[in-house]
């Protein structure tokens, strides 16, 4: 990706001087959590995990000074994921816009050539019913009752328009990828592309302490085929990527510019082609602290959780023959950037070809125990 001369400022908040982030870096020791306070990088790996650090937030130890974060070497010291031992999980269809998609595809059967000729009539006919109702309501349920008579009605729709929003686990703890990682589409996909998102990031009692950006790399064709094959459109190797960092809520950053949040996305191809798009926030059907109750009414995470909010964005422009839409090319750049969050910017490769997961919670154990970092007094 061209990265060995980026500056930190290229990937950092806007106003990273007065932002408080969370972060992990890889270093000749091991993962490494990091603390960027006023301006200053600091390393907390006393608190073990980034999951210990937020547990026990805001206690924080005070960590070694590493210097000006802009001065930070983050070549030889990477980025990592900014999470570790949480579980990572992902609302979807909470946008009008992406909820229509999702029955385009369900009704294209993850064929991306019908995909368009579905589309005209079902957006006219749904998407501005979806956009006026809040979901759960009356007159959401007035709405279903409506779409059902015409023959519309869809699984998507129920979790877009009901009371229940859709839940589930993206990744393994342990396997997101970072800023300047590879991220991977399946080698057999055929119709696929980035969602770009914001991740709120939870401790173990469901108080989100702060957001994060992500990418939550989706396959149109599998899951448009069959709802039953979420899994395999959603959790591949290098699927899932968070960061730069975390920015933990305090009196210049709270849940209300979440809420406003605009995320840009940029994707460069080596075909020269380019596009655009952005998501914001404040066209959310579900209020994303609604999101996180509905993720911890019936399940507890004792390490924490991220929780992806959903995406406005569902690329249409045709890239190659017309009427087959979009899909990622090996060697695409994706760049996913807010300016309260910073940017994440990730190449993408197919799954088998990404590097693999090889580092997992017993290898973190055992790397933890002989640094010499697991104590009962770890996450006071």
């Amino acid at each position: 990706m061209g990265r060995a001369a980026e500056r930190p400022q290229a990937f950092l908040p806007a106003d990273w001087p007065a932002a408080t982030l969370v972060g992990r870096i890889r270093t000749a020791e091991g993962p490494t959590p990091v603390l960027c306070r006023n301006g200053r990088l600091f390393d907390v790996s006393a608190a073990a995990t980034v999951a210990d650090l937020l547990n026990g937030w805001p206690q924080a130890p005070a960590g070694r000074d590493l210097g000006p974060v802009e001065d930070f070497d983050f070549d030889r010291n990477p980025l990592l994921a900014p999470v570790d031992l949480q579980c990572v999980k992902a609302a979807g269809v909470t946008f009008a816009v992406s909820a229509v998609e999702r029955v385009i595809e369900e009704r294209a059967r993850g064929d991306a050539a019908r995909a368009e000729a579905i589309r005209a009539d079902l957006r006219d006919r749904v998407g501005a019913d979806i956009r006026a109702v809040t979901p759960g309501s009356e007159a959401a349920a007035r709405l279903k009752a409506a779409l059902i008579a015409e023959g519309l009605w869809s699984q998507y729709l129920e979790v877009a328009i009901g009371p229940d929003a859709e839940i589930f686990t993206k990744a393994p703890i342990l396997s997101a990828v970072g800023h300047g990682a590879q991220v991977g589409v399946r080698s057999d996909s055929a119709w696929n592309n980035p969602e770009p998102e914001v991740a709120l990031v939870c401790d173990s009692a469901g108080r989100a302490l702060g957001a994060t950006l992500g990418n939550d790399v989706n396959l149109r064709d599998f899951e448009g085929r069959s709802a039953l094959l979420l899994g395999k459109a959603k959790d591949n190797n290098a699927s899932c990527a968070l960061g730069p960092f975390v920015r933990l809520f305090d009196e210049g950053f709270t849940i209300d510019d979440v809420r406003t949040a605009r995320v840009d996305l940029v994707i460069e191809g080596p075909d020269n082609y380019r596009l655009e798009g952005h998501s914001s926030m404040d066209q959310i059907s579900r209020d994303p602290l609604d999101l996180v109750r509905q993720a911890m009414s019936e399940h507890q995470y004792p390490d924490g959780f991220v929780l992806f909010c959903g995406t406005l964005f569902a690329p249409t422009q045709d890239r190659d023959a017309p009427g087959q839409g979009f899909t990622h090319k090996v060697g695409d750049v994706v760049r996913v950037a807010s300016p309260r969050l910073g940017v994440l910017e990730n190449e993408v490769t197919t799954s088998k070809a990404a590097p693999p997961w090889t580092f997992g919670v017993g290898d973190l154990m055992r790397n933890l125990a002989g640094r010499g970092l697991l104590s009962a007094e770890t996450a006071q």
